[in-house]
């Protein structure tokens, strides 16, 4: 179960934002789009045999993000990403949690080990 104290991690949600330069081409850039406090739960070895599965190559790291559920983070898709500790995580998929509707979201992000 969640509580509010497990949230002591601060990440960024990143949003793309996409412009045209002076050639005409478009130009994709990560903006902020909410910054939160989120618990980290590192995922086991099933859950990254499922990614596997799915075709995943290479090295990475599968983890869950939990969040406060807001208006903003309800918003979430895996088109956005998450800016954490120095690395970028892409979003694979959010879900509320079991602790019950409208308290907590969880995010599934996978990070290239590098």
């Amino acid at each position: 179960m969640t509580k509010a104290g497990n949230l002591d991690r601060r990440i960024v949600i990143e949003r793309a934002t996409r412009t045209v330069d002076e050639f005409n081409s478009q130009v994709e850039t990560w903006t902020p789009f909410i910054t939160v406090w989120a618990q980290r739960k590192d995922s086991s070895d099933r859950a990254r045999r499922e990614i596997l599965a799915a075709d995943q190559v290479g090295s990475f790291l599968l983890s869950f993000f939990v969040i406060r559920f807001t208006a903003w983070s309800k918003t979430i898709t895996p088109t956005d990403r998450i800016n954490y500790d120095g690395h970028i995580w892409n979003i694979k998929g959010t879900k509320e949690t079991v602790d019950g509707r409208d308290r907590f979201i969880e995010i599934s992000a996978v990070r290239e080990n590098n």
